[in-house]
């Protein structure tokens, strides 16, 4: 039954690898369990409720991916979109957040328009194939980084902007976080060299049991109030009751607080950051996956899309942020996945997670590190596929991949790779290589920036 749904053998992969892939996926993803809620409770919205709402918005999500598409993506509430919802929604522009998931509903429902239309997919196969190359390395500069800011091996610096963390002064939390995560990072490569399967998710178990052993012993110092919490899972139960203090509560917005144009800009930075986001997110784990065909097109992208338009609205009726297709995914890709299956499981363990959600709340940020770095390392081989002698195409895709991590978004390196190929190749007259569409996609970023 499993071979009739997912095509194991034809693509080349079997039941326990799949398995393992979903695992791994979902162990560096937990972290959204803990600070998703985190997060969208500053614009006053129940912790519990968000976490049970993440989990169930990923389980939907997840599920759709894996029967429609039968793709090892997993999708969860983007970071980034929840910051915006709590912070500049919410906060900034001092909106309800039941004004803010009416938002995301509305842009979840256009995306599953525009998915059964053919222009998400239209979009996604009018970017050049060297662009997506420059996309995959830019998401894993952008992931290492984020493991790397993760750990605190990267940290804050007033005078250099970033730098390491002080391991002398700060040994006892952040000091003692960077140097599991490089022991973890080593035990990653290492078995990773060897071949052993799961060396991902080893890594990942490795650091966290080397953690919970540093605070046995006092080498880690809990304290709560600057963010360092108990490394040991807690045991109980969540509070069910609590969904409906946010599921289905974006219907009883009061619009009459909001105008519409505002409420449209709302809607559209929702949308337009999505967008690009899951273009970027699935273009690049399915070249580190090698799903992209002799054109650069994504089989079944148009399932793909309609997954996480799905997933968008589903979420918004439960009560979180915008969910999008993650690009953790590449861990489990790179630990085997290669067809629905893994998703599945992946999807099921959130589904768990609400039953649980003390324990999976309580993987730190440095055991997932690791896998991070280690999957950043091998997205960026994407490098050795862009023709460096011909600058039309080069420097676009240097542009993209360097601007992920700097700007610390996907939306953001494509949009630059998207203006700068449009221009590039106009001035140097290759028009004849930009089609249409890309015309549209460079004034659309460039009216992004302007208005938005």
């Amino acid at each position: 039954m499993l071979e009739k749904w997912f095509h194991l053998k034809e693509n080349n992969t079997n039941v326990k690898t799949e398995v393992m892939g979903g695992i791994t996926t979902f162990m560096t993803m937990a972290y959204i369990l803990a600070v998703n809620p985190t997060l969208l409770s500053a614009s006053g919205m129940d912790k519990t409720a968000v976490l049970m709402a993440t989990c169930l918005a990923a389980f939907v999500g997840t599920m759709v991916m894996a029967l429609l598409a039968n793709y090892p993506f997993v999708l969860a509430p983007a970071m980034g979109l929840n910051a915006y919802f709590a912070f500049t929604v919410c906060g900034s522009m001092g909106y309800s957040w039941q004004i803010a998931l009416a938002a995301v509903f509305a842009e979840g429902i256009i995306f599953i328009l525009l998915s059964l239309t053919n222009i998400r997919e239209a979009i996604f196969n009018a970017i050049p194939l060297t662009l997506k190359k420059g996309v995959s390395v830019g998401i894993g500069l952008f992931i290492a980084f984020i493991g790397l800011q993760g750990c605190y091996l990267v940290v804050d610096n007033p005078s250099t902007l970033l730098s390491y963390v002080n391991f002398a002064g700060e040994f006892h939390t952040k000091g003692i976080c960077a140097i599991l995560a490089l022991i973890g990072l080593f035990i990653t490569v290492i078995l990773s060299i060897k071949k052993i399967k799961g060396g991902i998710l080893i890594g990942i178990v490795s650091t966290w049991i080397l953690g919970m052993v540093c605070q046995a012993t006092g080498l880690y110092t809990v304290d709560a109030e600057s963010g360092f919490y108990s490394l040991y899972p807690a045991l109980g139960m969540t509070d069910f009751t609590a969904l409906g203090k946010t599921a289905g509560q974006l219907f009883k917005a009061d619009f009459s607080q909001i105008g519409m144009l505002d409420f449209i800009v709302i809607l559209s930075a929702f949308l337009f950051v999505d967008m690009f986001d899951t273009l970027g997110t699935l273009i690049g784990v399915a070249t580190k996956a090698d799903m992209l065909d002799e054109d650069g097109k994504l089989p079944r992208v148009k399932q793909a899309l309609i997954a996480d338009a799905v997933a968008t609205t589903a979420g918004a009726v439960f009560g979180t942020s915008t969910t999008t297709t993650f690009v953790e995914s590449s861990a489990g890709v790179a630990a085997g996945a290669r067809t629905g299956l893994s998703s599945v499981v992946s999807g099921f363990l959130f589904l768990l997670s609400i039953f649980f959600a003390p324990i999976f709340c309580a993987i730190p940020s440095f055991a997932t590190a690791p896998a991070l770095i280690f999957v950043g390392f091998l997205m960026i081989s994407a490098i050795l596929d862009i023709d460096f002698n011909d600058m039309t195409e080069a420097i676009p895709a240097y542009l993209c991949l360097l601007c992920m991590p700097l700007m610390y978004s996907i939306s953001e390196g494509i949009a630059i790779g998207v203006i700068s190929y449009v221009i590039i190749n106009l001035c140097c007259g290759k028009a004849k290589k930009i089609t249409p569409l890309m015309y549209i996609l460079a004034i659309l970023f460039v009216c992004k920036y302007i208005f938005l």
